[in-house]
């Protein structure tokens, strides 16, 4: 077997192709492996949001809240049913929301739709993981509203502290929502009664309901489904929110992919000429290994090793690149809701891995060629090259 110094000293002895050829390699990874993150991270985003003790009522045949209707009555029967959990001061952590899209001026002349939620003070209690981290909860019967913390400093008057316009009103901003990078740091909170009033939307447009414990499922989608008289469907809120991410990371992940997919083809032409420059400068370095016993099989795996160097050096630099974008935060269309949501980048070991292996792929497919063509020289021919 040719010792692993000796392909590594090859390469280094041609540093321009060598270092192009990483480079283009390292960017497809890089694709490869940022998009990858950013689908993963609007999965996260949106999936963090949900609890699964917690379940969401939407209208049968509803696909999101924007085109749910529920019934008052559902939400105050549901409430009685004893799989349901209750605050410290007894009352039942069963609410009506109200969802409404809201066009928020951003800076420049732009606008951007932001989800705005109707919430009363068991909407707080049954999902504890969205808290206010700076200023106070808003005020029930008030205009006062929390703003999530991808929204602060989005535009005029988004800070706690600062005035929002929509709708007719002004809506104080009191509090700043955190709640664990999940989807609801994307929205405004209002008492529901007032965004309501505001948008002429007396009705409801989803429930959410805290369990006793999440074993408490079945039966509670059982017992809201079989009650004809409301028609309404029951799905666990972590599930739900994981529905509402598919489409968008779908597209995200498939666009991406046929890009780096593309990209792909060139990098790895690249990788095939500057291995087809290496072999074509050692014909009689070759041949001398051939003549002092190397085998046809040695020789094509050396090639072949020379180029998988190429495409793990790339795959390391385009992961490396890649992972540094986790600090960056992306804006888009969630498709489900035609909202905007906030989120990021989502490294995972398994996506570095298969930005490695994809790295690899390329430089061993780009190797394949010209390993041939070097097994098969003439020993003779080679030597008098």
């Amino acid at each position: 077997m040719i010792p692993l110094y000796y392909n590594v000293r090859s390469l280094a002895a041609r540093r321009l192709s060598t270092g192009l050829t990483v480079l283009g390699l390292s960017l497809v990874v890089f694709v490869f492996a940022a998009v990858l993150m950013l689908s993963n991270g609007i999965e996260s985003a949106l999936s963090a949001g949900g609890s699964r003790q917690n379940v969401v009522l939407l209208r049968e045949g509803a696909l999101t809240e924007i085109g749910s209707v529920v019934p008052r009555e559902a939400v105050a029967v549901v409430g009685n049913w004893p799989q349901v959990a209750s605050s410290p001061e007894g009352t039942a952590l069963a609410a009506g929301e109200l969802l409404v899209i809201v066009a928020l001026p951003r800076d420049g002349d732009t606008f951007a739709n932001i989800s705005a939620r109707g919430v009363t003070e068991p909407s707080w209690e049954a999902r504890p993981a969205a808290r206010i981290t700076e200023g106070r909860r808003p005020r029930p019967g008030s205009f006062e509203i929390a703003l999530g913390s991808s929204l602060i400093g989005a535009g005029g008057g988004a800070e706690v502290g600062g005035e929002l316009e929509f709708a007719g009103q002004r809506w104080p901003v009191v509090g700043r929502l955190s709640a664990g990078g999940g989807a609801f740091e994307s929205e405004i909170w209002a008492d529901r009664n007032r965004l309501g009033q505001a948008f002429n939307r007396p009705g409801l447009t989803s429930a959410i309901v805290r369990l006793t414990s999440p074993d408490a499922f079945p039966e509670l989608k059982r017992r809201i489904e079989g009650d004809r008289r409301f028609e309404l469907k029951a799905m666990r809120e972590d599930e739900y929110w994981e529905e509402q991410a598919s489409a968008t990371a779908t597209f995200i992940r498939v666009l991406g992919l046929f890009v780096a997919f593309v990209f792909s083809i060139g990098a790895v032409l690249g990788a095939m000429i500057t291995m087809f420059a290496q072999v074509s400068a050692r014909i009689r370095e070759l041949g001398v290994m051939r003549a002092i016993g190397f085998s046809r099989g040695t020789v094509l795996a050396g090639v072949v090793i020379e180029s998988a160097l190429l495409g793990a050096v790339g795959g390391l630099l385009g992961s490396l690149g890649a992972t540094a974008m986790r600090f960056v935060k992306i804006e888009t269309l969630n498709f489900a809701t035609f909202s905007q949501i906030s989120f990021g980048f989502a490294p995972t070991p398994g996506i570095l891995l298969a930005a490695l292996l994809f790295g690899l792929g390329m430089g061993v497919s780009g190797g394949i060629l010209p390993a041939l063509k070097a097994a098969r020289l003439g020993i003779l021919d080679a030597v008098r090259a």
